[in-house]
């Protein structure tokens, strides 16, 4: 059967055969390549790849240091400098932490050396072998030692100098180490770069800790706490830093460890009274690093762990703020781990040693780490104890240069709640140990047991259930209302601890971040008048499951804190908007494995063989698949395109057609006709036998830039039905990699009649509702070309009708529609144009009016029939004309309608309406053949 010919096969005067290949000039490129190769090959000169020699030794010292301010003597301090082969070298001086030594840091210490730093690891005063007393990172003492390391260090001959006296230095040390080296940074020029891990910013805030005041905290980075004087003391904490002094050494006090004696008096006041009198806050921030960062010019590093009750997210927070504030250059990793997980691993370790390879240089180049941002969302511990984590990558650390950290509320509910704090402060709930977060890792239920809050002491408020998943990364913030209640023991002051839990709809409770923020209000009325705070809650990394709740658990005791001896009853209630407010930062996944180049030369030939291919593939490619100008505003443009396979008949033949902006197409044929076949290859899925398809000019190949521009709906794709409707198309348009803005998810919504049900869970979703889903999940970033299959399978009448109106919508905006259906009265109802196959060829295509009038009758509604039909005859050629009832039917053999209408106008007749008499099932199978019916 020969196809009607309905429209010329070229399109705007290009012919549509495809294009044929260049050949000489592309065979001499890989004759070439192939030749020089070859040539490799056959020299045999290909020699084994020797092993790298092995570095030195470490070398051990005692290095003589004066002993404190304007002191004579001195004090030793035991060191190892590990070189790398290729001397001198940049530096790294390595601090180890708080009761450890240098023997900590000799795993950091030898990766560093294999990237070609020179690092000096050493034991602090007091700690392992060194002399001296501890003076708690004093910059007399601990401060002082250092830059008379960095004094040895510019003499010894594996050391790189920028000038004599002065190394090419960056530091870095884990807590302890970790302020030392940012206090070493702000006091020594010589450093060069910096990277402090898991430190603190203000030790008397960090150790006595209070999160909560009366003005607005507010802060535009993503965990940014409340530094309000008056905390409550950390004694679990600190009485574990204390014992870690060590046994008292010669001349020392026996009760107060190895400590100098300023130290030990103020442990000694805060542990007996809870309190911290202003020379020991002055003694504290003496020993911080916020005292000094002001002066922090050099680039830095900061690598902070989520899991840390010590020294939480809030901590490195007010360092970024400061070093920026200061003009320093600052990078910020929050990693899953912490004083209550693990320490850093390799990964972090490597970053660490980026950076310093980058700002330090002298070592194998690396690219610039940028001052971005970067932190980690763990998973639930596995079997074997491993904790999977994805890493997020964000541009910048928010609010450090003018933007704002993302923040939307969920409101709580929950009435005034009365709490008590019991004679004592005992029994106490249990949630925030230090260390508790191993349990939890290694016991997982067993740590269920550890949180736990006492009846009468705590209130709590909860969300409803989350519509959609929530990721919470950085310090949340909530509003309270404290007052005393009349007629009970009443003193003005009250500690609170607030905390988060993450409510799962079993009911089972996870204490986020395994923490809690304390709360000391000085001030509390004794008539009951409330005092409203501003309370900044832990910061945590966090993503809150769809159907989970948040919930605000307020309590009057924590086993890790000193609490108040004297009874006291409190009434706490929601105030200010009743709600908690979220940071979620903005970022995407970064998780990227490396793979190494081996030293096996079959390996870098295959390599080399693979470039190869891959050359050629790309010059082929340019010659062969350049766009053509002339058709970058045509959605698709089919020529030629056959698709065979061997020993049967072609699925596909020579099907040449096209799909301008603004149309409609259905793609019609019987079961065989080769509907799906050219689907697919039209999407990339399926490669051509040959011929070409060209998606706004470019040539269709697997993987194309183009195919960003076109959405499709081959098959019905498979929902997480425990998500909603939103959140299925959020990760499905992430998993594309673009950026969720353009996904334009509001629009998509509203055409496709969603927009009230979004947030629903697949699940509640009805069978129509789920293909309204698949068609929005097409039509995701608003693709110029709509490629749909078979979109109205399972739909019921008014769903197709709603079907219907979809699609007219999505075309009205200018872009193509390519649908393939067999429900012929719907095509005929939504399609302007029409593209028939059988048997795998082009039968037909045009406009769907022409496609039903292929045999030239027509039928007219007009108020006087007889008449009509009368002066129709007039018309010369004219077959045969019938009238039934106000309906006229004529056979207008090769006449157009538009001759029949001016007849009948001319006659005086009013014409109401013009189109084809027959159905498009009644042409469909007169063009297929009857045999289909």
């Amino acid at each position: 059967m020969k196809p009607v010919p309905l429209r010329s096969p070229t399109v705007k005067g290009v012919s549509a055969s495809p294009r044929r290949r260049t050949g000489l000039a592309l065979l001499a490129i890989p004759c070439v390549l192939l030749v020089v190769v070859g040539a490799f090959l056959w020299s045999g000169q290909v020699q084994p790849l020797q092993p790298a020699a092995p570095p030195p030794a470490p070398r051990e010292a005692m290095v003589d240091v004066l002993d404190g301010p304007g002191g004579t003597e001195r004090v030793q301090i035991d060191v190892t400098l590990h070189s790398p082969v290729d001397t001198p070298a940049p530096a790294v001086l390595l601090a180890h932490g708080f009761g450890g030594s240098k023997a900590d840091t000799e795993e950091q210490a030898r990766e560093l050396v294999q990237r070609g730093f020179t690092v000096l690891t050493y034991s602090a005063r007091g700690f392992g072998r060194s002399t001296g007393q501890i003076a708690l990172n004093s910059p007399d003492y601990e401060v002082s030692d250092a830059r008379q390391l960095l004094d040895w260090l510019a003499r010894q001959p594996e050391v790189l100098r920028d000038r004599d006296g002065d190394p090419r230095v960056g530091v870095t040390g884990a807590s302890y180490g970790g302020a030392l080296s940012l206090m070493l940074a702000g006091t020594d020029p010589r450093v060069d770069a910096v990277s402090p891990v898991m430190t603190y910013n203000d030790l008397g805030q960090a150790l006595l800790p209070n999160n909560a005041r009366q003005e607005h905290i507010g802060g535009t980075t993503p965990a940014a706490g409340s530094a309000n004087p008056e905390g409550v003391f950390k004694q679990a904490w600190t009485g574990l830093l204390f014992s870690a002094g060590g046994a008292p050494r010669p001349g020392s006090s026996p009760t107060c460890g190895n400590f100098i004696p300023a130290v030990c008096a103020a442990y000694t006041e805060v542990a007996q009274h809870g309190r911290a009198s202003q020379p020991t806050l002055d003694l504290l921030a003496r020993s911080s690093p916020k005292t000094y960062n002001s002066k922090v010019t050099q680039p830095t590093l900061l690598v902070q762990g989520q899991r840390d009750t010590l020294f939480g997210l809030d901590q490195a927070d007010a360092n970024a703020r400061q070093i920026t504030a200061a003009g320093g250059e600052v990078k910020t990793i929050w990693f899953a781990g912490g004083h209550d997980g693990n320490p850093p691993g390799p990964e972090v370790r490597g970053r660490i040693a980026d950076w310093f390879a980058f700002h330090l240089g002298g070592v194998p180049p690396v690219p610039d780490p940028g001052t971005g941002f970067q932190f980690d969302i763990a998973g639930r511990p596995q079997r074997d104890g491993d904790i999977p984590v994805r890493t997020m990558t964000a541009p910048s650390y928010p609010g450090l240069q003018g933007s704002r950290t993302p923040r939307f509320s969920l409101p709580l509910e929950g009435p005034p709640t009365p709490v008590v704090n019991p004679p004592g402060g005992s029994p106490a709930a249990t949630t925030s140990l230090p260390g508790a977060g191993q349990v939890l890792d290694a016991a997982g239920s067993l740590g269920a047991s550890l949180e736990r809050d006492l009846p009468g002491q705590v209130a709590v408020f909860r969300t409803q259930p989350l519509e959609e998943q929530t990721l919470i990364s950085g310090t949340p913030r909530t509003r309270l209302a404290i007052a005393s209640v009349p007629g009970q023991p009443q003193p003005t002051e009250a500690v609170l601890f607030a905390k988060l839990y993450d409510v799962g709809p079993d009911g089972q409770r996870q204490l986020l971040g395994n923490a809690v923020s304390p709360m000391h209000l000085t001030d509390v009325p004794p008539d009951g008048r409330p005092v409203e705070v501003d309370v900044a809650l832990p910061g945590i990394v966090h993503p809150v499951e769809t159907g989970h709740r948040v919930e605000l658990a307020v309590a009057t005791t924590d086993q890790a804190y000193s609490l108040p001896r004297e009874p006291s009853v409190h009434l706490v209630s929601l105030a200010g908007d009743g709600a908690v407010s979220i940071p979620s930062v903005r970022a995407t996944s970064s998780n990227a494995g490396s793979v190494p180049v081996g030293p096996l030369v079959g390996i870098g030939l295959v390599f080399v063989l693979s470039l190869l291919l891959w050359g050629i593939s790309a010059v082929r490619r340019k010659f062969h698949d350049a766009p053509d100008p002339r058709l970058a505003d045509t959605p698709l443009v089919i020529s030629g395109l056959t698709k065979s396979y061997p020993g049967k008949k072609a699925a596909v033949a020579d099907l040449t057609t096209q799909v301008e902006r603004g149309q409609i197409v259905g793609l019609l044929g019987p079961n065989g006709a080769g509907k799906t076949t050219t689907l697919r290859m039209l999407l990339g899925l399926l490669r051509p036998t040959r011929g070409e398809v060209r998606i706004f000019g470019h040539r269709l190949h697997a993987g194309a830039p183009v195919l960003s521009r076109v959405g499709a709906l081959v098959e019905s794709p498979g929902f997480l039905p425990h998500l909603s409707g939103l959140d299925n198309l959020r990760h499905y348009w992430a998993a594309t990699g673009r950026p969720m803005l353009r996904a334009h998810l509001d629009e998509v919504l509203q055409i496709s009649g969603l927009e009230s049900s979004a947030k629903r869970k697949v699940r509640t979703y009805s069978q129509g509702m789920k293909q309204r889903l698949a068609i929005a999940q097409a039509m995701l970033g608003l693709p110029e070309l709509l490629v749909l299959d078979e979109p109205t399978n399972g739909l019921d009448p008014p769903q197709i009708h709603q079907m219907r109106e979809i699609l007219r919508r999505y075309a009205a905006t200018g872009r193509a529609v390519l649908v393939s259906s067999h429900l012929l009265a719907e095509v005929e109802q939504t399609c302007t144009h029409v593209v028939v196959m059988h048997n795998g060829e082009l039968v037909a295509e045009g406009s769907t009016a022409e496609i039903m009038s292929v045999n030239g009758e027509a039928t007219f509604r007009v108020d006087d029939p007889q008449a009509a039909a009368e002066a129709l005859r007039t018309i010369e050629g004219l077959g045969l004309v019938e009238v039934e009832g106000d309906l006229v039917h004529a056979d207008l053999a090769g006449h157009t309608a538009a001759v029949a209408v001016n007849v009948l106008v001319a006659a005086g007749i009013a014409v109401h309406q013009v189109g084809p008499r027959r159905r498009l099932e009644d042409a469909f199978l007169q063009l297929v053949g009857e045999e289909q019916r």
